[in-house]
């Protein structure tokens, strides 16, 4: 495609977590950017509002007059939406959200692509800051809000462009992974574990497409996987470029070791071989986060990035957005924001969390809301993993009516496993009830885990809101 030809692009589903960065790219790179979705919420809303991009709520067809020159196509966009009807009716151009990485952004750089179950956002956003800090002035997409950045994307000019590459489908037209578009220089494997439960049959389906990406990977590139997985291990064992990997055991090429949690950060030493790299000050917790860094500091090493670069970046790391997030305290009671819905990165944020609060008593409310943990396929993994708090509160299968009932998850039977575990735990039916219930069992000292890969309903800002109502300060009691 000759992209000098096209002055006005529309993206339907414009509010998309990656679709409103890639808005925000196409505008800065100097298109009239224009879309439509429904229900645009932050930070989706508050960054196109910010770059001035305007967009229409629901789908019409009239919201393609005049016509672009090009349109976008979400990935949550099927057929019979009026809009893509218009489009194949009237043979628009359109292309998916990868089509367009490949085509308007890659050209011209080297792209190193972070892929895998968990991690991947984190480890994203650490290696776009390191290049940063090292000068290098590197191009990003994300798929979370990067502190250090205030964003999810970036636009720097300098060779890397750094992306993160999601397993998930592409588009209507094409039901492959995203990544597949992404040509990799480098790519960073961080796990692989059976997600995305409507789209992928078992973990063999998603390993056959990690395999398709390191079939991508070119003979001068280089892959860093985690070694301590069997199933990353398996991925790369056929690859034609370098493969190192990376981990806590002798048996990686890079190892991180004398981990300890010490005045707000994680302090750690990582050795290439027997020869050490780095010395890192991380100011996140838990082992998962030290694994993340230690991905971003082989591929970073590897590209020429010096020492003094890759330590300051770490120490200097603020994180994601809604990756152990401090929402507010309120009558004693911190209340913290997590993304986490799978049950392998549930329990990772609990034991995060017992790093950063030790002794302090640990309660989670988790919302069944991905696609994945809709469906009951983890129920027995999911009651494991949040009996490694103190107590639990679920809330309802979100839109529960699209599955049926013999494959959706019961909450109830969740709590039924946790009690048998000793653990208190409750099933309740709206964040409303859940945030009415934990006001009145929280207590002083309680650190109060809401983990979603949504909004929740609000339930954090519900929560505090009750605990401030209800605290003796708050009726002006001394």
């Amino acid at each position: 495609m000759n992209d000098h030809s096209i002055h006005s692009i529309y993206l339907i589903g414009i509010g998309g977590a990656a679709m409103a960065p890639l808005a925000g790219m196409l505008a800065e790179r100097g298109y009239s950017v224009t879309g439509s979705d429904i229900g645009i919420y932050p930070p989706a809303s508050t960054l196109l509002e910010k770059l001035g991009i305007t967009w229409k709520n629901g789908f019409r067809e009239t919201n393609l007059t005049p016509r672009p020159d090009l349109v976008v196509i979400g990935n949550a966009v099927s057929r019979g939406n009026p809009e893509l009807e218009f489009v194949l009716d009237n043979k628009l151009p359109y292309r998916s959200l990868p089509e367009i990485i490949k085509e308007f952004f890659l050209p011209g750089h080297d792209s190193l692509v972070v892929t895998g179950t968990h991690g991947k956002t984190t480890t994203t956003s650490m290696l776009a800051w390191i290049f940063q800090v090292a000068g290098g002035r590197p191009d990003f997409l994300i798929g979370g809000v990067a502190e250090n950045f205030g964003r999810s994307y970036g636009l720097g000019g300098g060779r890397e462009f750094i992306v993160e590459g999601d397993e998930y489908d592409s588009a209507f037209f094409d039901k492959g992974p995203k990544f597949l578009h992404y040509r990799p220089d480098d790519l960073i494997i961080t796990s692989l574990e059976f997600d995305h439960a409507d789209i992928y049959a078992d973990l063999a389906a998603i390993e056959l497409q990690f395999r398709r990406l390191v079939n991508l990977v070119p003979r001068r590139g280089r892959i860093v996987a985690w070694g301590e997985s069997p199933a990353v291990r398996g991925v790369v064992e056929q690859a034609f470029c370098p493969v190192e990997t990376y981990g806590f055991g002798g048996e990686n090429l890079w190892i991180a070791g004398d981990l300890e949690f010490r005045d707000g950060a994680t302090h750690f030493r990582v050795a290439r071989k027997t020869e050490e790299r780095a010395r890192v000050a991380l100011p996140l917790v838990g082992r998962h986060n030290v694994l993340n860094a230690l991905a971003t500091i082989a591929l970073a090493d590897g590209r020429g990035v010096p020492r003094d670069a890759i330590e300051e970046a770490l120490r200097s790391f603020r994180g994601v957005a809604r990756r152990m997030q401090i929402r507010g305290e309120a009558a004693g009671v911190t209340v913290v924001d997590d993304f986490a819905h799978h049950p392998t990165a549930i329990r990772a944020t609990i034991e995060g969390a017992r790093t950063r609060w030790p002794r302090r008593r640990l309660w989670v409310a988790f919302e069944p809301r991905s696609n994945t943990m809709r469906r009951r396929i983890f129920e027995d993994d999911l009651a494991a993993a949040l009996a490694t708090a103190d107590a639990a509160v679920l809330g309802p299968v979100n839109r529960a009516q699209s599955i049926s009932v013999a494959e959706r998850l019961s909450p109830e039977r969740v709590v039924k496993a946790m009690r048998a575990a000793g653990r208190r735990a409750e099933a309740l039916n709206s964040a409303g009830e859940i945030a009415e219930f934990l006001a009145g069992e929280l207590r002083e000292g309680d650190i109060m885990l809401v983990l979603s890969n949504g909004s929740f309903d609000g339930l954090c800002d519900k929560l505090l809101a009750l605990l401030n109502s209800r605290s003796p300060a708050s009726r002006g009691v001394r």
